[in-house]
């Protein structure tokens, strides 16, 4: 268990005044691209796994009439989400034991959720599982562009989605084991560089930020060579869960 006991850089209030309820860059931006990818029919199944305070399930509820909701582990997070919305449906797990059946969701969403997870594989899996044959899977989350680095990112000290970044290809790889067909994958790197010259404007680097927030200006260095070999960068990825003999042509962009 990778993370366990360490500071939850999502728990932050400070980031979330810059990033808003979302916390992720870009905020709803990928959410509506994967949506209007997806063809989701009002009252479809989905399924936020990492929600938070509820912000995603909220947009899917009232902007797409979507049947949504959200699990999260963190208990702080899910009643700032209560007490900001009243009777939104959001249920405290960890997405490696999601509380649903076989096959009872049409889409599952993770952003910048499967890079905290203390087991990717299990959370995979468990999404496989609450999704329907031909069920969307939507992820969106940093990865290193330099996989190099991905060993130097392990160190920090805070569970962060920059603290699991993978490589690309890697990603990849562990989506198709887990039983899915990647229908598309964009980089939108653009995004992180945004956020980072918000964080700037609030007064200090997204790195300082970072430094400060998790365990004090001491260990600013070792952040900063981290996220400079790593070369951190922002994807939107959306795959199917196949069934037995089935193929999905897959359309993306080369893997960094």
């Amino acid at each position: 268990m990778p993370f366990a006991g360490r500071y939850r850089v999502y728990e932050n209030g400070d980031l979330r005044r810059i990033t808003g309820d979302t916390v992720r860059p870009g905020g709803f931006t990928l959410t509506g691209r994967a949506l209007v990818f997806c063809s989701f029919t009002p009252g479809a199944r989905v399924l936020d796994v990492g929600c938070g305070t509820g912000a995603t399930v909220e947009h899917l509820i009232t902007r797409y009439k979507l049947d949504a909701v959200g699990v999260d582990p963190s208990p702080v997070l899910l009643e700032q989400g209560r007490r900001r919305c009243p009777g939104l449906p959001l249920l405290e797990a960890a997405g490696e034991s999601l509380p649903f059946g076989d096959g009872e969701m049409d889409g599952v969403f993770m952003e910048c959720a499967l890079t905290v997870m203390e087991d990717p594989d299990g959370a995979l899996a468990e999404c496989y599982r609450v999704l329907k044959d031909g069920g969307w899977l939507v992820v969106t989350d940093v990865y290193a562009r330099n996989p190099e680095g991905v060993a130097d990112l392990r160190k920090l000290p805070a569970a962060s989605c920059l603290t699991g970044a993978m490589g690309g290809r890697e990603l990849k790889k562990k989506i198709e084991r887990g039983g899915f067909a990647i229908v598309l994958w964009e980089d939108h790197s653009r995004l992180l560089a945004e956020l980072a010259g918000r964080i700037i404007l609030a007064g200090g680097s997204l790195e300082i930020f970072y430094g400060h927030s998790a365990c004090g200006a001491a260990q600013g260095r070792d952040i900063r060579e981290a996220i400079k070999k790593s070369r951190p960068g922002y994807f939107l990825l959306i795959a199917r869960k196949q069934g037995v003999g089935s193929h999905l042509p897959e359309r993306s962009a080369r893997l960094g």
